[in-house]
């Protein structure tokens, strides 16, 4: 284990020379963001203080990046617990290379992903394309690696009431929904989601960002913490042996894993010291609201869905969401201004024919040519009508006696 006194700290030294003092297969995860062979001088200075931060980029030759770097992956490969992993931050300039070396490190067979960061830029860019993405290679020690699935939302453009669908090879071996005895098709069990994939649409840091310290390439921690969430669990260690500003450890102690980072600016951990003092995270709107370009819901029928949990359907009539009930799946859908009660039983019930649901929910927002009961089932059908509360609060106010006036 490594000793108490490089736990939760930042070290100001030689990236070599520091994982040289740490004992072997004592660190979960290394998260490496080096110089990038960019063959430039990087600078910013901070908008809240004035303080200005820089590093040199720049080698004599491919050999001497190398002559860099390799040793500290050696060191890695030691450092990492038998089911411990590695994450190399890199992009186009010398990306090619040093996938060549990971590989003769950690080998081929420990290589699992190549994440693409992808992120949107602005710039008056040169003759050709415009970079908008970076490179960071995940390989893992062993294949014993600790990994924890992460599952994202469907696409706004998925047909999710078609996924939700069980399928099965017909006689003529092709694919097709799944039936029962009676010719309905059978409903899947409720999914998780989507897997987490290797392209990551995760935003730069806005200029105006109050996670923004100054430091030229800073990452998001966003980024940092859906890495470290991937592979370690709370109290694992976590080291960074390029810290720069300090993103990594600020992301691993917002998670409850011990960190220890190294940088040989004096600058640079005097800045990831202040950071994980102040611990100021900034939210992203596009992280926490998603794409939602596809998507045809209006607000009002996004909160309602919201309020009730369901996935939300898009592309579908008479399908609005569905709500999660015991492993089962029950269609939601949200009567519109221009329907009436009818419209909305009618479009629910086409939705959902040769379908075997327990049950059909429509949300009544309006009374016009109501010809059932609200709340109750309709005819020999299985479609429940609730009110929204804003409609049971208007039939409450109109049933109520004016009071008599004095005369």
């Amino acid at each position: 284990m490594i000793d108490s006194s490089k736990v939760d700290l930042i070290a100001c030294g030689e990236a070599l020379v520091e994982l040289r003092s740490l004992p072997s297969e004592s660190v979960h995860l290394v998260y490496l963001d080096p110089p990038f062979f960019s063959q430039k001088s990087h600078g910013l200075t901070s908008r809240t203080t004035g303080q200005s931060y820089s590093f040199d980029d720049k080698f004599d030759s491919l050999e001497d990046y190398l002559a860099l770097l390799v040793p500290v992956l050696r060191e890695v490969r030691r450092v990492l617990v038998e089911d411990g992993t590695v994450f190399l931050h890199c992009d186009r300039y010398a990306s090619h290379h040093l996938r060549v070396e990971m590989d003769k490190i950690f080998g081929v067979e420990n290589f699992r992903s190549e994440i693409i960061w992808t992120y949107r830029r602005w710039s008056n860019s040169k003759k050709g394309l415009l970079n908008s993405h970076q490179n960071i290679y995940f390989y893992s020690k062993s294949d014993a690696f600790k990994f924890n699935q992460v599952f994202t939302d469907y696409s706004p453009s998925t047909n999710i009431d078609q996924i939700l669908q069980e399928r099965a090879r017909n006689a003529l071996g092709r694919c097709a929904y799944k039936r029962n005895e009676s010719g309905e098709v059978v409903l899947a069990k409720e999914k998780k989601g989507v897997p987490l994939s290797d392209v990551w649409s995760i935003p730069y840091l806005n200029p105006k960002a109050r996670e923004r310290c100054g430091y030229p390439t800073q990452k998001p921690v966003a980024f940092l913490q859906r890495i470290i969430e991937l592979v370690t669990d709370k109290g694992d260690i976590v080291v960074d042996p390029f810290c720069g500003s300090g993103t990594t450890c600020v992301a691993a102690k917002s998670l409850s894993r011990h960190f220890y980072g190294i940088d040989k600016s004096a600058d640079a951990v005097q800045l990831a010291r202040k950071r994980l003092d102040e611990m100021v995270i900034s939210e992203s709107q596009v992280l926490s609201s998603g794409i939602e370009s596809f998507s045809e819901k209006d607000e009002f029928q996004s909160s309602v869905l919201a309020s009730l949990d369901a996935i939300p359907v898009q592309r579908n009539k008479g399908i609005d969401g569905f709500i999660r009930k015991d492993g089962h799946l029950i269609p939601v859908k949200i009567q519109k201004e221009s329907e009436t009660i009818d419209d909305a039983i009618a479009l629910i019930g086409h939705a959902s024919r040769g379908k075997s649901f327990a049950a059909k929910i429509v949300i009544q927002t309006n009374f016009r040519h109501s010809l059932f009961g609200a709340g109750e089932f309709l005819g020999d059908t299985d479609v429940k009508v609730i009110p929204y509360l804003g409609l049971q609060i208007e039939d409450a106010l109109n049933s109520v006696k004016r009071p008599r006036m004095a005369k």
